[in-house]
């Protein structure tokens, strides 16, 4: 009998530290990052400096792979479709995840439940550009240009918050701007570039290095404040759309039915990186400013997102079927 109490206290105790072992062992293997976009733009670069992070605290490797397509559906496809085991997790940011679920009616998965939130990683504005050779310098020149004739505006694709940033700028300015959809913000800013049209909204990171080196000009940012790296850059309010805020967050997601324990590991990581000098300043470089929650405040952030871009969407008429 006292072997069979011995055995009993054994198999309780090895399941009840069956969760607290596996997070203390993972990851045992490598780690795939998915980033739903093309290489270069917001997510990319911050999924490549956060898992390089990451892969320097586990001592094992995180890989970043790039699975573009159907404005990031087919990345999060290959997310759902991998074991549920926090070895697979998705890059994630308020276009896929607050803005799919309402353009998109054909999907078969719902980009706001069906992933679980891990950790933001940061906010960062879009800023409008312009070629350095356009007539414009400021918003009030865009406004002024706008009521004269048509602003064409570059997007990357319809529905996409290169989209819905032209979409609530023209509302709150009151002024027509001629919406131009591309497959991805590269193409739009290739056209730029290339003067067949006027402006674009884009992510800070994709273009800092442009914006730095001349090749484009900025006008505004969407935030609230200046961006701290790029100072020099006005805001959209600070030019008399009193109001106008908008600096989308990027995060970390894994599949549905990830283990708790892993996802708390993951997050507790992630937020002890976002403390680090070094990588801070990586961020603030490409003008995003870190953001740490927990998985229940980001799920509450995604569930107020969801809310509030599907109403935008609405609004736009924007549809992806």
């Amino acid at each position: 009998m006292r072997y069979v109490r011995r055995a009993a206290a054994l198999f309780l105790s090895l399941g009840l530290a069956g969760p607290a072992a596996a997070a203390q062992d993972y990851p045992d293997h490598p780690v795939r990052i998915v980033v739903p976009q093309t290489p270069g733009g917001a997510s990319d670069t911050l999924a490549r400096i956060i898992g390089q992070r990451l892969g320097d605290s586990w001592q094992q490797s995180v890989v970043v792979e790039n699975r573009a397509g159907a404005g990031g559906n087919l990345g999060m496809e290959a997310v759902l479709g991998a074991d549920a085991d926090g070895y697979t997790l998705l890059m994630s940011y308020v276009g896929t995840q607050a803005i799919n679920g309402a353009l998109y009616k054909q999907l078969s998965f719902d980009p706001g439940t069906d992933f679980a939130p891990v950790a933001t990683l940061a906010t960062l504005p879009f800023v409008l550009v312009t070629r350095p050779d356009a007539p414009f310098r400021s918003v009030q020149d865009v406004i002024q240009a706008a009521r004269q004739g048509r602003i064409t505006y570059g997007s990357a694709g319809n529905g996409s918050v290169n989209h819905l940033l032209g979409e609530m700028f023209s509302s709150a300015a009151k002024v027509p701007l001629q919406h131009v959809p591309y497959r991805g913000a590269a193409a739009a800013l290739q056209d730029l570039r290339g003067g067949r049209i006027d402006v674009v909204f884009t992510s800070l990171p994709s273009v800092a290095g442009s914006i730095k080196s001349g090749a484009l000009r900025p006008i505004a940012v969407t935030s609230a404040r200046r961006a701290s790296a790029f100072d020099h850059i006005p805001t959209i309010a600070e030019a008399g759309l009193q109001g106008f805020d908008v600096t989308p967050w990027f995060g970390l997601m894994a599949p549905k039915g990830t283990p708790a324990e892993r996802i708390a590991r993951i997050n507790r990581d992630v937020n002890a990186a976002l403390r680090d000098p070094q990588l801070i300043e990586r961020f603030t470089a490409q003008g995003a400013e870190p953001y740490a929650t927990s998985p229940e405040e980001f799920a509450a952030l995604l569930r107020a997102d969801v809310a509030k871009w599907g109403e935008v969407v609405r609004a736009s008429g924007a549809s992806v079927d």
